[in-house]
């Protein structure tokens, strides 16, 4: 693969793509001076206008009648379907102080929204000078990954947990009772035996604004894989309320009873015990904690009031490449979209020093919704080393680029042009028009369908982040080359295939999901099946409304010519029917 080192370049984050990047410059023209201060007749300092500069028309005192018109349309933009609602209160619904929100609905119009979430990002973007945000990139990967692992009859995002992750990140440990059974209580918790529902206890080291060694406590009663947060540690004691069963230290000594859990008028229902008196002082430290874990996070960094780039696509001979997008749920209203790039070897220029031949590629990649306003940008120079002895060897091999690029749904421009540094004149350039999907609450859908060359879990410092990582799998896609090229693969290697499925029904009694996959290789050649197989969701990933699909099979059984993997998904629940299929070939 190649190694990727960022170059200086702008991303700009504004609601028009949700979440995606615009350049904006706001500069003072050059020896302008500054206006002189001055109080209106309330007190408050305002600058006043230069002499020779009119006023601007938009800056006015509203009238009265003017701002309830504009408050009637606030109130209309942030219900229903508006984009700025579900920004609001489903994007950053976990990250926003409640200053920032009073700030949001006070705007007057769209474009003055736009900034703010502009500045939104940038405030939190550790690394101002680099051309990407890595705070807005971390968050909607956490977004997809709670929306994987945590769903429970609703999004992951709104659960306790995928909250929590999506604030804080990834613990650094978890102690993580999923079938809860037999528990022996610690001593602070009154001692003792007795048998809990599924728990976790999440660990984290350092919390910026929270505190040192914080443990946070997630209890699914229900037992339907929701686990939520709890202050009360005894809430996860299957036998709090059976006399006689589960008893702590003190209850089996005979000095205290069950019903002193409930007498004692604390957040806690822990019981007499030794360490009683001290943990009900600390009553009030666990609400403290909650308070602040429940805030948004304390922001880093300042806000950036301007933030300054530029782009130049450059045009020459042609440099053949390959594109690849694809398409990924993170929110209803924020899609991911996985850009693949291939690049021949033996289209790039090497140079040859200290028998290490090198190639250089500089790519320029930018996305403009339907009314030509950029939305995202990204720039990368990518390098390919290789031994100088081994390097006609190597020209017959291909190299990837990955970009994963959050948007909201609807129709882009995506422009990404080349450049082989060795041989300044060498430029490509691709151009597509993309529909970037709309996953709706009450339809069936899918992700892309991914064939893979490689697929393989990551580790657990690497899930969610990274060049191919979707949630915790490293998914590198297969790309063809020509966009009616099927994918090839050869006969030694496996078929890998990834894709996610949505909005799955769940049943109002068990609270589970109960939908058939089937997969299907079919040899087109013949139009005969040559591999069928099926599984049902309620083994996959039985509470979520949400299921990954992850499948490898070797290609060594099949013959050279083309094939096609189809899956069909029947939702039994919703009653609705979806499939996905994706063409390749076996050399």
């Amino acid at each position: 693969m190649m190694q990727a080192r960022k170059t200086k370049c702008a991303t700009v984050v504004f609601l028009a793509g949700l979440v995606a990047g615009a350049t904006v410059v706001r500069a003072q023209a050059a020896g302008q001076p500054q206006a002189p201060a001055m109080e209106d007749p309330s007190g408050k300092v305002v600058k006043s206008q230069p002499a020779d500069e009119k006023p601007d028309p938009t800056k006015r005192r509203l009238s009265d009648r003017e701002q309830v018109q504009q408050q009637k349309y606030l109130r209309s933009e942030l219900k229903g379907d508006s984009p700025w609602k579900k920004w609001l209160d489903q994007d950053v619904v976990w990250i926003i102080s409640d200053q920032e929100v009073q700030a949001f609905k006070s705007l007057k119009n769209d474009e003055e929204r736009e900034q703010f979430v502009e500045n939104f990002w940038l405030r939190r973007n550790p690394n101002p000078e680099s051309p990407d945000n890595e705070f807005r990139e971390q968050h909607y990967a956490r977004i997809a990954f709670a929306n994987e692992h945590y769903a429970a009859g609703k999004p992951g995002w709104r659960t306790d947990r995928g909250h929590i992750y999506i604030a804080y990140g990834k613990p650094d440990s978890i102690d993580s009772h999923p079938s809860g059974g037999n528990y022996e209580r610690p001593i602070e918790e009154g001692g003792g035996s007795t048998s809990t529902f599924p728990f976790e206890v999440w660990h984290y080291r350092y919390l910026e604004g929270v505190g040192d060694n914080i443990d946070l406590e997630f209890v699914d009663s229900c037992q339907c894989g929701d686990y939520h947060y709890t202050i009360d540690r005894s809430e996860k004691d299957a036998l709090k309320h059976t006399p006689g069963a589960g008893q702590t230290l003190y209850e089996q000594m005979g000095q205290s009873s069950k019903k002193d859990r409930f007498s004692s008028g604390g957040i806690e229902q822990l019981g007499n015990g030794p360490m009683a008196a001290s943990q009900q002082s600390k009553q009030f430290d666990r609400i403290s904690l909650a308070s602040k874990i429940f805030a948004p996070p304390v922001i880093k960094f300042k806000d950036l009031e301007q933030y300054i780039g530029s782009a130049q696509i450059l045009k020459g001979p042609p440099f053949q490449f390959d594109v690849r997008t694809d398409f990924v749920k993170v929110t209803n209203d924020t899609v991911l979209m996985p850009v693949t790039l291939q690049i021949r070897n033996k289209d790039v220029t090497f140079t040859t020093k200290d028998s290490v031949s090198t190639g250089t590629v500089n790519i320029l990649g930018q996305v403009s919704n339907i009314n030509h306003r950029i939305v995202q940008t990204f720039e990368d120079t990518v390098t390919v080393q290789v031994p100088s002895e081994f390097l006609a060897r190597e020209q017959a091999n291909r190299n990837l680029y990955w970009k994963s690029l959050p948007l909201r749904s609807g129709m882009y421009k995506v422009d990404i042009v080349i450049k082989d540094v060795n041989n300044p004149d060498h430029i490509g350039t691709w151009r597509r028009s993309v529909n970037v999907p709309k996953y709706d609450d009450e339809r069936l859908s899918a992700s892309s369908l991914i064939l893979a060359s490689t697929m393989v879990r990551v580790p657990t410092k690497e899930i969610g982040a990274g060049n191919f990582v979707i949630g915790n799998t490293k998914v590198v896609p297969s790309v063809s080359a020509g966009p009616t090229v099927p994918v090839s693969f050869k006969r030694n290697q496996n078929l890998n295939f990834w894709m996610q499925v949505y909005n799955l029904g769940i049943d109002e009694k068990s609270r589970q999901n109960n939908a058939q996959i089937e997969y299907e290789v079919m040899d087109l050649a013949t139009n005969k099946a040559v591999l069928e197989s099926s599984e049902s969701t309620t083994k996959v990933n039985p509470n979520a409304d949400q299921v990954t699909l992850e499948k490898s099979m070797p290609l060594a059984s099949l013959q050279p010519g083309k094939y096609q993997v189809l899956i069909k998904v029947n939702d039994g629940v919703a009653g609705q029917q979806i499939s996905q299929s994706a063409p390749f070939t076996v050399e």
